[in-house]
């Protein structure tokens, strides 16, 4: 591991969180971003002072904001790009991936293709060695060193476990996968269903009616995770279950807040502006419902999040609607 040299891409919160980690582990780590003045504030004060000001980090982290130079030092590329980005910022430089590995950060699946990440940077750069990280991992908690547990996935086994190591810290707990799949999907479908419990709470409806969205939408995650290939163990594990529950209930969660916001009666570009930006759950929403549709998924619960978001669906409407179905098993099509 001491051999390694690490580009983490994406200077926001969550890309600083991660390369702090791997500066903390003592691997060769820099951190890129196209933002001069925060990459001066990591590399000058060791501390991101727009994103995430009262968090120090690692000494030893650098910044640079020459992606060629970056990608061409390092043998590791992890990417913290949002979802709907990565094309842009990688696509003209997919040649540099070549021979490198690619450990995603993100999640979300991309709109109009409805491509998850690793069929993304197959086509940017083909036949690079891919591994996803997802998990519960907010941003904050990871910055200040609080214990948190995440999974790595990779179709290759000795890639896994190279990466596990070389992330895992005294306060930051890697187990690993081989089911991309199912981490890449737990990862981006948990965040529509943080937004309809954030709805259901912004409209004032208690904890019964946020428990019973955040298990239904279980429900809804298996079937598309069955039609799609994934083990359906993997969505009780941390990058299914343990995402869904702290993307649902916590404070951090910009999709929950995106939600609570709408159940208050604001609009999504009034949420989204004060979030600092359109939470990733609204594109995922949109791709999710487009290839719910095209494939027959029975998937209530992100079909009214999707008329709520893009077709003005009254909040009120929605939920009666979803609490008028027809009565049915509570596994129905979801599980084998």
């Amino acid at each position: 591991m001491a051999d390694e040299k690490v580009a983490v891409l994406g200077a926001g919160s969550w890309g600083t969180a991660v390369a702090n980690v791997l500066a903390d582990n003592g691997v060769s780590t820099v951190i890129w971003g196209r933002d001069a003045s925060v990459l001066k504030s990591i590399q000058q004060e060791h501390r991101n002072k727009k994103y995430c000001p009262d968090m120090s980090l690692n000494p030893a982290l650098r910044a640079d904001s020459e992606l060629d130079a970056v990608l061409t030092q390092c043998n590791i590329i992890v990417s913290a790009i949002p979802t709907q980005e990565i094309r842009n910022v990688l696509g003209p430089v997919g040649k540099r991936l070549t021979g490198k590995w690619i450990v995603n950060a993100s999640k979300g699946i991309e709109e109009g293709t409805h491509l998850r990440i690793s069929e993304i940077f197959k086509q940017i750069a083909p036949g690079a060695p891919y591994l996803v990280l997802s998990g519960p991992s907010f941003a904050k908690e990871v910055l200040a060193r609080q214990p948190t547990a995440v999974t790595a996935a990779s179709k290759d086994l000795a890639m896994a476990q190279t990466v596990q190591k070389l992330f895992s810290a005294p306060y930051f707990r890697v187990y690993r996968s081989t089911d991309v799949v199912g981490v890449e999907l737990g990862g981006a479908l948990k965040n529509v269903i943080a937004i309809a419990t954030g709805i259901a709470a912004g409209v004032g409806f208690g904890y019964n009616a946020q428990a019973a969205i955040i298990n239904r939408g279980v429900a809804e995650i298996l079937r598309m995770g069955r039609r799609l290939g994934a083990d359906p163990m993997t969505f009780l594990g941390l990058a299914g279950m343990g995402d869904l529950i702290l993307t649902c209930t916590g404070s951090l969660s910009r999709n929950r807040r995106l939600g609570e916001g709408l159940g208050a009666g604001r609009k999504l570009d009034e949420v989204s502006k004060a979030l600092g930006g359109v939470a990733e759950g609204a594109h995922t929403t949109k791709a999710v419902y487009e290839i719910a549709r095209k494939q027959g998924i029975d998937m209530p619960i992100t079909e009214q999040i999707y008329r709520i978001l893009y077709e003005d669906q009254p909040i009120k409407k929605a939920l009666t609607d979803l609490m008028s179905r027809d009565l049915k098993e509570e596994w129905e099509g979801a599980l084998l």
